[in-house]
């Protein structure tokens, strides 16, 4: 498994909170190879981990996520990693 790393600024707290159950979530849960996602913010910071079956699906995922930032966030640092162990 592979997970793709996401850390975002927080510029509008509302329109990042409706892209992210409109937009995101379902796009990301009906990618090819999804196995768990997890989204997390700390004041105007977010950090977002998706899990996906293969390196390829996670690679895919992440050149998605470079192109479709949504309004009200700032990209900061996307990274994708082998997931070596889980509980």
């Amino acid at each position: 498994m592979h997970a793709v790393l996401v850390k975002l600024t927080i510029n509008d707290p509302q329109a990042a909170e409706k892209a992210l159950h409109e937009q995101l979530v379902p796009r990301v849960s009906q990618a090819p190879g999804f196995v768990a996602g997890y989204w997390t913010t700390k004041e105007n910071t977010a950090l977002s981990m998706f899990v996906f079956e293969t390196e390829g699906a996670a690679n895919g995922m992440s050149e998605l996520a470079r192109v479709g930032v949504p309004d009200g966030v700032t990209l900061e640092d996307i990274d994708v990693r082998e997931v070596v162990a889980h509980a």
